[in-house]
């Protein structure tokens, strides 16, 4: 994900300029989307007018996203207020930033299941930022995109559809890649506080939907996990 690339993003802030001069990245640089914002300009069913609601979100969210995965200082978050922000999945008991830290970050947060482990084809209590960073940019090589379909209500209170979507390109967890799209629909809440600053987010969503799509490819033998995800050569994209 790191890039040295200096042109702003135009579906997310908060990458470059002076107000980033000292922000700590993940992998040592600002991420560069190029490679999913292709995807995502290629496979969204929908195109908002500049400046209308949907868009406003749509871009709030990719930006939120891009600051949860990839800066390392919550002083850095600029989408959000740091001390207020709570998180939730499917009626869950409500996140603190630094809960969310203590689940692994990355996608554990988001795939958090009470699925009995051996049942777990993804188990977020053995995964870490960073192999469940490398396991989904191994299985998605141009990235996993997002669009938001439907806006139910504006800001402070942001009702929102989603889909997000992939080509699963790459082997996961020991299943070979399908070549297929897998996708996932669900619905979000983000609450904005006076600053516009989110202060809660609530997610509700079938994580089946998109684990079930990763586990089609038939099962891979005696191939290690690290071999598989160093044979992709676009690591550094994201979703």
């Amino acid at each position: 994900m790191a890039s040295s690339g200096i042109k702003e993003d135009k579906y997310r802030s908060y990458l470059h300029g002076e107000g980033e001069k000292n922000t700590k990245w993940r992998f040592g640089a600002p991420p560069n989307y190029d490679v999913v914002n292709k995807l995502f300009e290629e496979g969204r069913t929908k195109e908002w007018p500049a400046g209308s609601v949907e868009e406003q979100v749509q871009n709030l969210v990719k930006t939120w996203e891009m600051e949860m995965f990839h800066k390392t200082c919550f002083e850095d978050y600029k989408t959000l207020d740091p001390d207020k922000y709570t998180f939730s999945l499917n009626g869950r008991k409500a996140l603190t930033l630094e809960e969310k830290r203590k689940l692994g970050g990355g996608y554990n947060s988001l795939l958090q299941t009470s699925l009995p482990e051996k049942f777990r084809c993804y188990n977020p209590a053995e995964e870490t930022a960073d192999s469940s960073h490398q396991a989904f940019t191994t299985t998605f090589p141009r990235g996993f995109a997002l669009e938001v379909v439907r806006v139910y209500s504006g800001p402070p209170v942001i009702v929102y559809k989603f889909r997000h979507w992939g080509y699963m390109e790459g082997p996961f967890k020991g299943h070979a890649p399908t070549e297929e799209m897998v996708q996932l629909f669900g619905m979000a809440i983000f609450e904005l506080d006076e600053q516009e600053k989110i202060v809660r987010v609530e997610f509700f969503y079938d994580r089946g939907e998109l684990l079930g799509g990763l586990m089609k490819g038939v099962k891979l033998d005696n191939v290690p996990p690290e071999e598989a995800a160093s044979s992709c050569p676009f690591m550094n994209n994201t979703g």
